[in-house]
């Protein structure tokens, strides 16, 4: 890997000033250009697409079938990231009779990002790719878990044409590397993923120096389940959202809500599909739970299942690890006091509750601190639209996964899970500063 050119750790200030004395050239860069450099950096990742995928399962743990969607997830939203180049619009007013007035948006400058290790293609390039559409250059700290998976993705761009300086890794201790970035005035706005107990921290030292900041943090994320859903088609959907990579995704569906007439078949079917999951080997095709990314998640997990057990919740599946593999686990008769409803576990547990009827499902999903993400399986229009509107999410899918994403959508939470929004014209309004601009067609009269 070139990582001469693309990783500057050790010096601190070093990588801001290479961000710095790259910024005007890029921002003068057309938007052709830039998009189709970006265009050729989304080629790139197919064509490393092997090399990345066993970096995302021997560095990440990533099993065979996540490693394989991830990659062509990630270059089909470059691609789509690439045309907002051309797609940054101002805005002219009519206020004033002889006065030409309008709004326009350019590049902040230089953009910081801090992305996590459970999706670090993805959640890297979606940062990245918007903030060098919108011409701004980029410093990223990755998750230390992942970092050789996020030097190779700045090699794919610096082969595409990204000039030196532009995209620039600084793998190495989170700390330090974070009081590098918020401590440093020449960086404008600092984009977050991660959990909430470090987004607080980024949050208040941005305020405190006056930095733009974008949050996107934890979540328990609620799947409701009424009682005229399709059960099978329920099962899947709450499996999909629970255990793909482990659980460890901030958008997983880890409290799942069911009304009081289904419960019981509900968690018959879906214990019994989540006892067949295969747990092991993250290069076998037919594996559904790989390793978590630390040892100590396992204990931690662990302990908090059986104080479940021990406050009268029941384990159907699951409730035991080796090493750094946690078996998928369904919990019933979760109720709002237990830490497994209550704490983010990153991990394959599911903690499923009784509601007495809809409204109960409505209140128990939104008693929590979190708010990223949430689905409803019914097939009530009526009462969906209204769940829709009155859930305490940034994020509702109807009859879909809480799992989901898109480049041109508003990504994002409220409450304890995040400020701001990621996606589209979203992100490169977080992106771009507004400047006001007018020209006076002949003289203005002036009263003295």
């Amino acid at each position: 890997m070139q990582q001469a050119r693309l990783c500057l750790n050790s010096g601190g200030g070093q990588v801001p000033d290479a961000a710095d004395a790259a910024r005007a050239s890029w921002a003068a860069t057309p938007p052709a250009e830039r998009e189709r450099i970006l265009h050729q950096a989304a080629d790139g990742l197919m064509a490393a697409r092997q090399e990345i995928v066993d970096l995302l399962i021997d560095e990440g743990g990533a099993t065979f079938g996540k490693a394989m969607f991830e990659v062509p997830f990630a270059a089909n939203m470059v691609h789509s990231i690439a045309g907002e180049a051309r797609r940054i619009q101002g805005e002219v007013f009519n206020n004033e009779p002889g006065l030409f007035s309008m709004a326009v948006r350019r590049p902040l400058g230089v953009v910081a990002g801090i992305s996590p290790f459970n999706f670090p293609v993805i959640l890297s390039l979606k940062k990245v790719a918007f903030a060098l559409a919108a011409g701004n250059t980029f410093v990223l700290k990755p998750s230390e878990e992942t970092s050789l998976t996020v030097l190779k993705l700045a090699e794919v761009f610096h082969k595409a044409g990204v000039p030196a300086g532009v995209f620039n890794v600084v793998p190495g201790d989170g700390p330090a590397m974070a009081k590098v970035i918020l401590e440093d005035p020449r960086v404008k706005l600092v984009t977050f993923t991660g959990s909430t107990a470090v987004g607080r921290i980024i949050a208040t030292e941005c305020a405190r120096r006056g930095k733009r900041v974008v949050l996107e943090m934890g979540g328990k994320s609620p799947v409701i389940v009424l009682k005229d859903a399709d059960l099978d088609y329920a099962v899947d959907t709450a499996c999909f959202g629970i255990f793909i990579h482990q659980g460890q995704i901030c958008m997983a569906g880890s409290r799942i809500i069911v009304e009081a007439p289904v419960y019981d078949e509900f968690l018959k079917r879906f214990a019994a599909k989540a006892a067949k999951m295969t747990v092991g080997n993250p290069r076998d095709p037919h594996t559904v739970i790989g390793p978590l990314i630390r040892t100590s998640q396992c204990p931690m997990i662990d302990g908090k299942v059986k104080a479940a057990v021990a406050a009268g919740g029941r384990v159907l599946t699951g409730g035991k690890y080796e090493g750094n593999f946690y078996h998928p686990t369904v919990i019933a008769d979760v109720t709002p006091e237990m830490a497994v409803f209550k704490d983010e576990l990153f991990g394959p547990v599911a903690a499923v509750t009784r509601a007495n009827d809809a409204e109960h499902a409505l209140k128990l999903a939104n008693s929590s601190v979190y708010g990223l993400s949430s689905a409803v399986i019914t097939n009530d229009l009526q009462l969906a639209m209204r769940f829709a509107l009155e859930l305490e999410a940034g994020m509702v899918h109807l009859n879909g996964p809480t799992i989901h994403d898109d480049a041109i959508v508003p990504f994002g939470g409220v409450k304890d899970s995040g400020s701001g929004r990621e996606g589209g014209r979203w992100s490169i309004d977080e992106m771009t500063e507004t400047k006001w601009i007018t020209i006076q067609m002949g003289k203005h009269p002036y009263p003295f």
